[in-house]
């Protein structure tokens, strides 16, 4: 086993919710292993307040968790990163930059919880539901033999995982 720390890249249209959510579970599960950011196209003001009470329901600190535009990690003095993955299908449309060191790529397309025009409660609940759908995909990943498959064979297991 290598002690490489695997870089990754959330990306999502807006860096508000899903992507949020996917950084902080990284983290918080990567066991070392993975190191997680987030960023989207066209940034949000804020962080939805509804992903950062999921994720403290999930025991993961909230704090300093911020809306960036991934023009914030295509730049030289950005991570050079392993993965990036695409949780949105707007964001997996877009020309995105060219990032430094040809990372993999994957899209694990998940519903847009801030589309979605209900209660405080019902959004309460599906944040909660694609919370556990980020969750178990993140899971898979860590499970991955990182270090011992293929680059292309790496990108089909990231690929099965969300779905494709």
């Amino acid at each position: 086993m290598s002690d490489k720390v695997y870089q990754v890249l959330f990306v999502c249209s807006r860096n508000s919710a899903r992507s949020i959510m996917a950084e902080g579970f990284m983290n918080s599960m990567g066991a070392g292993r993975f190191k997680a950011w987030s960023a989207g196209s066209q940034p949000t003001e804020a962080v939805s307040p509804f992903a950062l009470s999921t994720l403290a329901r999930w025991s993961i600190p909230t704090e300093g968790f911020r809306s960036k535009n991934w023009s914030e990690f295509a730049g030289p003095t950005a991570p050079q990163f392993d993965f990036i993955i695409t949780v949105c299908d707007v964001a997996a449309g877009e020309r995105s930059p060219v990032w430094p060191g040809k990372p993999m790529t994957a899209h694990w397309g998940v519903s847009d919880p801030m589309a979605f025009d209900g209660s405080d409660d019902q959004k309460a609940k599906l944040f909660w539901d694609i919370s556990l759908i980020i969750r178990r995909r993140i899971e898979l990943m860590i499970a991955l033999p990182v270090d011992s498959l293929s680059s292309i064979a790496l990108v089909g297991e990231m690929e099965k995982i969300g779905g494709r």
